[in-house]
């Protein structure tokens, strides 16, 4: 199976143009505001419309800042000390989860500060309403043709073109239309696990009243856990490679963390749950 060609731009106005990966990210932030207004309406948890749209407008803000700048220094730092304007030139790609999420806790902290509730709280109301952004952002990563899977035999295997500037980046002797092998489309495999799964998980977990801080630790550890997974499939950033062992790349290295972390306030909320029982 050949991988599909796709123009990344839907439509353009003279020097303006519409892109797939563009509409994902407002896509994405639309159904976190609705999903959060649903929640908001329905469950009983104080939360405004108003905070909700506020919270979605804050997040946005970490996502896209925190996102380019975790791209650039965890994995384009040579690129950014030989360029350092590449840091702001958005439109030349390059978005980092990592990053992202970093910019996004950022943004629920100052919303926390200023609303009167504690970071787990207004992490716990927002995590649910993450994964379908993240699905849609790998399907935005698949019609750029970005992020290659490793060679592989398997049915699901796809061609990649060598126009690509990912796969030339990747393999240099790629000439003609198509590569003479297929790879994993890792980005399809990563939007069905950190979109679908991952908002499964979350969602229904969250359905039900929790300790705080259980919701925000179950989506750390769950995301860590299938991105650690799914980047086994993915071929590695030609500048970075693998880190070790041959097959350990800088996307599991930065989910390690992801998952201990979420163990962890796990672990302290069920802990501070019991001591409350207890004590009460």
């Amino acid at each position: 199976m050949h991988y599909p060609i796709i123009d990344p731009v839907i439509f353009s106005v003279g020097p303006l143009a519409v892109h797939w990966y563009g509409l994902a990210y407002l896509v994405a932030f639309l159904s976190a505001w609705g999903l959060g207004v649903w929640r908001a309406d329905r469950s009983g948890s104080g939360w405004t419309r108003q905070e909700v749209s506020d919270l979605v407008f804050y997040g946005a803000i970490g996502a896209v800042l925190g996102g380019r700048f975790g791209y650039v220094f965890f994995y384009g730092f040579d690129q950014f000390l030989s360029d350092p304007l590449w840091l702001v030139r958005i439109w030349d790609g390059g978005m980092s989860f990592h990053g992202g999420l970093l910019g996004v806790a950022a943004a629920i902290w100052w919303f926390a500060r200023n609303t009167g509730r504690t970071l787990w709280q207004v992490a716990d109301f927002g995590a649910p309403l993450v994964p379908i952004g993240l699905g849609l952002g790998r399907l935005g990563n698949f019609v750029n043709v970005e992020l290659p899977g490793r060679a592989t035999e398997s049915a699901l295997g796809m061609i990649y073109p060598c126009g690509a500037e990912a796969v030339r980046r990747i393999n240099a002797t790629c000439v003609g239309q198509w590569e003479s092998f297929a790879r994993h489309p890792s980005p399809l495999y990563q939007a069905f696990a950190e979109g679908l799964v991952l908002f499964v998980i979350v969602w229904l977990y969250s359905g039900r009243q929790r300790p705080t801080g259980m919701v925000c630790g179950l989506f750390l550890a769950s995301y860590g856990t299938l991105r650690f997974i799914t980047e086994h499939f993915r071929e590695p950033d030609a500048h970075i490679g693998y880190i070790a062992f041959d097959w350990l790349t800088m996307g599991q290295v930065l989910s390690l963390p992801m998952l201990l972390l979420g163990v962890a306030i796990m672990v302290w909320s069920a802990r501070q749950a019991g001591t409350q029982k207890s004590s009460g």
